[in-house]
């Protein structure tokens, strides 16, 4: 079967790598996630990753509880990047060459955020992980994954999540939830279905950037996905 997709962002939510803990980082969700992209990236995909930060820090939540919204914003960008370290030793362990990008200068732990340099990296298929958001606060890194996703040329954004898809309800308290299996952007916001933030959506809309959310907890489903399988909702 032919490849859908030849270059692809992935995005995941910090809270998908805590697995049952209520906050930090399972180390068997992190071997799980570094499986699945070492997986799939033998179908000579180019990958970028942007991971969030929520499940060690979370700026909207901090600035209810008094701290500055950008102090806290930057303390959940800084977050992303011990998230992006987490995974990056996970890929090299199993022998997939991967860079960290930070769009905050830390040059001692990752490289800067130089588009071109992530192109070549990709076009040599090491996978990229573009981490601390977009370096300003204010904006997620749902906004985050669409900007980098369009930077790097990538022809969809895929959004691993713990549930199938994209449903009208939480499919996780409400069992009678209904799954789409496509959707437009317009329809995403009408029916306020917050698979990623407002200017994500806008962005993606803008420059006819499709979105495909799935299972990522599922073993094999990033690959399948990939191999053009009917898998998750795609937004287009």
């Amino acid at each position: 079967m032919p490849l859908k997709f030849k270059r692809i962002l992935l995005k995941l939510s910090g809270e998908s790598l805590m697995g049952t803990r209520s906050f930090g980082i399972d180390s068997k969700i992190v071997d799980h996630i570094a499986d699945e992209v070492a997986s799939a990236s033998k179908l000579n995909i180019g990958f970028g990753i942007v991971i969030g930060g929520g499940n060690i820090y979370r700026g909207l939540s901090a600035s209810q509880q008094g701290v500055d919204r950008v102090t806290g914003d930057m303390m959940g960008m800084l977050a992303t990047v011990i998230n992006s370290l987490a995974l990056q030793n996970a890929l090299e362990r199993r022998g997939i060459y991967c860079r960290v990008q930070s769009a905050i200068k830390m040059d001692e732990i990752a490289e800067p955020l130089i588009i071109r340099r992530a192109l070549r990296h990709i076009e040599k298929r090491r996978v990229v992980i573009f981490a601390a958001g977009t370096g300003e606060p204010y904006f997620t890194t749902d906004t985050a994954a669409a900007l980098r996703a369009i930077e790097m040329k990538a022809d969809v954004i895929i959004k691993g999540t713990r549930v199938d898809g994209v449903y009208d309800s939480d499919p996780e308290k409400n069992k009678k939830a209904k799954m789409f299996k496509k959707l437009k952007y317009s329809e995403v916001l009408e029916k306020d279905l917050r698979v990623m933030d407002l200017t994500a959506i806008t962005l993606c809309s803008e420059n006819k950037l499709p979105i495909m959310v799935f299972n990522m907890n599922k073993k094999g489903n990033l690959k399948a996905l990939l191999s053009g399988k009917n898998v998750g909702t795609i937004i287009s």
